[in-house]
């Protein structure tokens, strides 16, 4: 049975948590709703014994686009609200790193931003073939504070970290999985079923073995935190005083417009020609 919890669907199957981002309009970007529904999620797992793994993934075609493109405008000129948010996105890492089970991503669509994030602080990564990944904070006009710089490097080497954070060029499934983003690239519709067949795997494991594993294991991931994320979230904040960062929501849109645009101009052609 699904049981809807705000902006998250979540469904037990035998030991297997699966929880699903539920914002598919929005692409299950993080709205303030989400920060604070996920979070609450992430403490009441330590709390039921009955769960022995997780599955998360995106409803929709989107793993997560992650932040939500109607808040800049809002964190660039409301300090406080701003404030709540670089706090929402420590405790996000900070969760995430704590659920003592494992978690499996089914990276069903586009990982992007805060999504990326979200994908790295897994433990085990099933991405789908045709989707990628980007963090294109630094292409937003912001620093990329809030998870990245904690989770990127450990993965992937520093080098590699750095020509993707700087330029939040798209990542293709193929090339995560072998930067070391992503344990598996599979076909579209496998992606959950696959994710969930391995999280049973781990389920049937001695539980103490290893939930203490992956958090012993985590401790490189605690440790890049305690290092970058402080400084990291306080440089973000101060991106959103930035000219640059004032004019992305309307460049975005307008590019969006100009795809549409684009888009609509061949059926247009055609519809005109069978006349």
């Amino acid at each position: 049975m699904v049981v809807e919890f705000g902006p998250l669907l979540v469904e037990m199957d035998g030991p297997v948590c699966v929880v699903r981002l539920n914002r598919p309009d929005a692409l299950n970007s993080f709205d303030i709703e989400l920060h604070h529904r996920f979070g609450r999620f992430c403490a009441d797992l330590e709390g039921d014994e009955e769960v022995r793994a997780v599955v998360l993934t995106g409803n929709g075609r989107a793993f997560s686009a992650g932040g939500n493109l109607d808040d800049f405008e809002l964190f660039r000129v409301d300090f406080d609200k701003r404030r709540a948010t670089m706090r929402m996105a420590r405790r996000l890492v900070d969760e995430m790193l704590n659920v003592h089970v494992p978690v499996v991503a089914a990276v069903n669509g586009p990982a992007v931003g805060l999504g990326a994030t979200l994908m790295t602080l897994c433990d085990i990564v099933f991405i789908s073939q045709d989707t990628f990944v980007a963090d294109p904070h630094v292409a937003s006009a912001l620093v990329a504070g809030d998870g990245s710089a904690v989770t990127w490097p450990a993965h992937t080497g520093l080098l590699r970290a750095k020509q993707y954070l700087l330029t939040g060029d798209r990542i293709p499934a193929a090339v995560a999985v072998e930067m070391g983003l992503a344990n598996f690239a599979v076909p579209a519709d496998e992606v959950v079923p696959q994710a969930t067949a391995f999280a049973h795997r781990l389920a049937k494991l001695p539980p103490q073995a290893v939930q203490d594993t992956k958090i012993l294991l985590n401790q490189i991931l605690r440790s890049n935190a305690v290092q970058v994320l402080g400084m990291g979230l306080a440089a973000e904040s101060q991106s959103h005083d930035t000219a640059e960062f004032a004019a992305v929501p309307q460049q975005v849109r307008t590019r969006a417009h100009e795809k549409a645009t684009s888009a609509a101009q061949p059926a247009a052609r055609i519809t005109t020609e069978g006349r």
